[in-house]
């Protein structure tokens, strides 16, 4: 595997990684912490803009 393959690789598990913690943080966790929203917020934001950089990062390496 090349490491433009990999890299594509790993943005996409980071993005469903992303997903299932937001999941766990507002939807299956009996918790309130304030900590856990705001990381489960961090992960909302990384969810969105990690395929956007996916999409920004095969658009560019197919030039290459």
């Amino acid at each position: 595997m090349s490491l433009k393959g990999f890299h594509i690789l790993f943005i996409a598990v980071s993005t469903l990684l992303c997903i299932f913690v937001v999941l766990w943080a507002f939807v299956f966790s009996s918790y309130t912490e304030v900590s856990l929203q705001i990381f489960g917020g961090v992960c909302a934001v990384m969810a969105i803009i990690l395929p956007a950089y996916g999409i920004r990062f095969y658009r560019k390496s197919r030039e290459i």
